[in-house]
């Protein structure tokens, strides 16, 4: 099954994991990945001006691992490297898939962004190859 195909049927919790320049690393959790170009080589992510963002900034790479409700240990590891980002606040808009809770909304003074990733890497949730 493509990636594709896996997570636009797959229900579950997203969590990106980055790192500034010196290391320090976060965790945060986030929606599942758009894919806008063809294949299964690029996903997207909407992003707030939140520290996530700020480590794309000085360290490209990230890792975002999907678990899928239910029982078990069942997802995905994807291993990813930031290629360019967008602020097209009408795209960004169009492409959220539902509203977020209080918590979890931007100002409408923040700044969001469309971050698109190269995937190097796919791996189960749980083990190796």
């Amino acid at each position: 099954m493509s990636l594709r195909a896996y997570f636009e049927n797959a229900r579950g919790l997203g969590v990106l994991a980055t790192s500034d320049a010196a290391g320090k690393v976060d965790a945060a959790l986030y929606a599942r990945p758009h894919f806008l170009a063809e294949g299964d080589d690029e996903v997207s992510l909407i992003m707030a001006d939140r520290l996530s963002h700020e480590n794309l900034q000085s360290n490209p790479h990230a890792a975002y691992l999907f678990v899928e409700q239910g029982e078990g240990y069942v997802g995905k590891r994807l291993f990813l490297v930031k290629v360019r980002e967008e602020t097209d606040r009408d795209k960004i808009d169009a492409l959220r898939r539902r509203a977020l809770p209080p918590e979890c909304e931007c100002d409408d003074s923040e700044n969001r962004y469309l971050v698109h990733f190269r995937v190097e890497g796919v791996r189960p949730l749980v083990g190796g190859e």
